[in-house]
């Protein structure tokens, strides 16, 4: 429960559906959306022909909002809809200026657009020697999000990253007005993650040092696993033919999990329960878990994040690698399975095709 309110468990379960879909695949991914939400997809398609929406994308750091909107962009088509990550734009930002016609560009722009407290000068000051502490303004956050909007063509957009801070709270009342979509609908999507699930997402994340590709030991296993006798402990091979098996290791710091981040994850709590409590704009409320004595009513088995533990066979030297379903608590203590991704933004089409359904 999150300030107050009850996140519900969104029911992908199909009666008289029996097939199953391997999620990991892009083709098989197609499939299981048509066939669980098939009119749902038709409503959103029809919808983002004639106009818009602004979503803000509204969870902790590490709750998948990137993921989510991505995957929904796939469905519905990344022609119509946009994710705009307000991280990645500060830091796409960073390297333009370090072009002397991008700079040019940009500052141009914030001439005309920034109405904020500090010179273009300090604004590039700003960018190039900010410190991950330290939010941006405001002010200068929203001049950004406004010239990435100007670059690209009119698209529904999922913005992550926005608000992050109580004092932005105010801000998105009015963005969308702000951002030109003033005869478009915005609402808040909210991501209800456990912080048990951030933990273990972070605690046992790998990358291979060669191509970089990210996997967890916990939860996202490659196809072939060693052991490390010294340290006696399990490790991952990259699957990339070109790293050769390259031995995957963990970021310094990440054994600890969250507890690095933890103010960042209060700060975005109490953002999070603001926003709960806004009136005025419609919500979207998406759950990552499903307690594990309703799972089997509300989903299918191929759904459920599978975890993964390891077994060495002593004569062979042989890992052996053991699937079964990842299971977590969730901030309420409750015994639950973490959903797969799909999964997740089959409940964020239906609810936001509802939300569609209803403007005319």
């Amino acid at each position: 429960m999150k300030g107050g309110i009850e996140f519900p468990v969104y029911k992908t379960k199909r009666e008289g559906l029996t097939a199953t879909y391997d999620l990991s695949d892009p083709a098989q991914r197609k499939l299981y959306f048509e066939a669980k939400l098939g009119p749902e997809i038709k409503v959103i398609k029809k919808f983002l022909k004639k106009k818009a929406f602004v979503a803000f994308l509204i969870g902790k750091k590490n709750t998948g909002k990137g993921t989510y909107s991505k995957l929904f962009m796939e469905v519905v088509g990344n022609e119509h809809v946009g994710h705009l990550s307000v991280g990645d734009l500060v830091r796409d930002v960073h390297k333009m200026i370090a072009d002397e016609r991008g700079r040019a560009e940009l500052a141009n722009f914030l001439k005309d657009n920034y109405r904020g407290f500090n010179t273009v000068d300090e604004i590039f000051d700003l960018i190039e020697g900010r410190s991950q502490e330290k939010l941006m303004s405001s002010e200068l956050i929203l001049a950004l999000i406004k010239y990435e909007i100007a670059r690209r063509p009119r698209q529904a957009l999922f913005i992550d990253g926005f608000p992050r801070a109580l004092d932005q709270v105010n801000y998105t009342l009015f963005l969308k007005d702000i951002l030109g979509y003033k005869d478009h609908p915005d609402f808040l999507v909210f991501i209800d993650v456990p912080e048990s699930v951030i933990d273990e997402r972070i605690k046992y994340r790998v990358v291979c040092p060669i191509c970089k590709t990210p996997r967890n030991t916990r939860l996202l296993a490659t196809k072939d696993v060693g052991y490390d006798e010294k340290s006696r402990a399990f490790y991952l091979m990259c699957d990339n033919p070109t790293c050769h098996k390259a031995r995957m290791l963990p970021k310094e710091g990440d054994e600890l999990g969250i507890e690095p981040i933890r103010a960042r994850l209060e700060a975005d709590d109490q953002v999070f329960k603001q926003l709960l409590n806004l009136k005025g704009i419609p919500k979207v409320y998406l759950r990552n878990t499903v307690p594990v004595d309703k799972a089997s009513s509300y989903v299918d088995n191929y759904e459920i994040t599978p975890g993964y533990e390891y077994e060495l066979e002593k004569e062979t030297g042989f890992v052996k690698t053991i699937e079964k379903p990842w299971i977590v608590k969730d901030d309420n203590g409750v015994p639950s399975y973490s959903l797969l991704p799909p999964a997740v933004v089959a409940g964020l089409i239906a609810r936001v095709a509802r939300l569609l359904a209803d403007i005319k």
